[in-house]
Formats: structure tokens, sequence, C-alpha cells
């Protein structure tokens, strides 16, 4: 999870949509903002291949249409990171992205092949978001779950080795087309960013050129 950048300005529809017995929050201008916004991640997870992309609440709205069609509290996220998060213990918990930066809270890492999201203060967000970013990655208590955890365990896997190889290569030959792709994967719009970003942060005697990248 990393900080976003939300659009101020609601899409038009919300109001619109706000006034009937049964409007929609997921028309098309929504949905494109929050893609745009979000660059087509999943605010959970960071995976940018979203097979089942959907419109979700941060906090549950419970048929209250101040929440429901509240544009501050919709998310862009996966349907398998909206399923995880849908745990009456995580409502109301979740830390809101748009008005936190997540990178100063958590601390997110591969660890022995596992996620290993570890809050930085004792707040309950912070523990709570720590504890349900994890979930998303590790939560295989179905056989589903467990080939979707699997399948985003492989795509995390895959950018950050994507990342050692470049840093490699960049360490061998200062060539600019190599810092390029290590200031792009370090870009919080990039897959992965909160990983790829901790990372760098933790290996910064090693890499003191890309502090600038990842500073919070």
């Amino acid at each position: 999870m990393v900080k976003v950048e939300r659009t101020p300005t609601p899409p038009p529809s919300l109001a619109v949509e706000k006034s009937k017995a049964n409007g929609s929050y997921n028309l098309p201008d929504v949905v494109e903002a929050l893609k745009r916004d979000f660059h087509e991640k999943c605010y959970l997870c960071e995976n940018n291949a979203l097979q089942a992309p959907e419109v979700e609440h941060l906090n549950p709205h419970g048929g209250d249409p101040d929440r429901k069609f509240d544009w501050n509290n919709l998310f862009l996220s996966c349907s398998h990171c909206n399923s995880v998060k849908n745990q009456a213990k995580y409502h109301d918990k979740i830390l809101d992205c748009c008005n936190i930066d997540p990178e100063a809270v958590l601390n997110q890492q591969i660890v022995n092949n596992h996620v290993s999201v570890t809050p930085l203060n004792s707040e309950e967000k912070s523990l709570m978001t720590a504890e349900l970013i994890t979930e998303c990655f590790e939560k295989r208590n179905t056989g589903i779950r467990t080939y979707e955890c699997q399948t985003l365990m492989n795509e995390l896997n895959t950018t950050m080795n994507t990342l050692y190889k470049t840093l490699e290569q960049y360490e061998k030959r200062r060539l600019p087309r190599y810092f390029k792709a290590l200031r792009g994967m370090l870009s919080r719009t990039y897959k992965f960013s909160g990983f790829t970003r901790t990372y760098i942060r933790s290996h910064l005697a090693e890499y003191p050129y890309l502090a600038e990248y990842v500073e919070i």
C-alpha cells in the first residue's frame, strides 16, 4: 500500500445516483476516475493485473447513502483483497491511503518467501492494515484463496526479482537504461511499489544513489 493522490472533485454520477432509490456507485465515470487515481492497481495488494476489479468502500456503508456514495470512501481493489477485507474486525479500521502515507507507518517486506507487513506504531489502524495486507497474500483458508494467494505471490516475487536483477546490472554497468528502470520500479505508480520502495529504504547503505526516489 502506498500514498494515492485522489482527484478532489467527485465524479458527477455520484450525486445523481445518490438521489435514486437504487442508485449505483460504480458507473463508468467513477471507475475511470479510480483507475486513473489508483494507477489501475488494487490499493491493498498493489497488483496491477486486475482480472476482477471492484469499486470498494474503505468503510462499510451499511446502506447509509452518505457513505455509499461518498467519493472519499470509494477505492479500487481486486476481488480477492476485497473478499479478504470483508471481515468485521476490519470495519472502520483500515488506513485511508489517500490521506495518510502508509509507508510512514508500515514496513512491507518479503521474509523467507512470505509477506511480512509490520506496523511502525501502535495505532489501531496501522495494526489492522498491516494484518489485512498480510492476509491478502497469506490467508489460505480455502482452495480458491490458496490459489489466489499463490498467484499473487508469484506476481510479487517476479517484480522483486526484476528489481534485484536490475540493481545487480546497474552495479556492474552504470548504464542509464538500468537507472531509468530502477526509478520506474520505485515510483508509487508501479505495481507492488510498497515492497520495492521498502527494500531500497532497508538497503540505502548499498544503494545511496536511490535515496531520493524512496523518500516518504
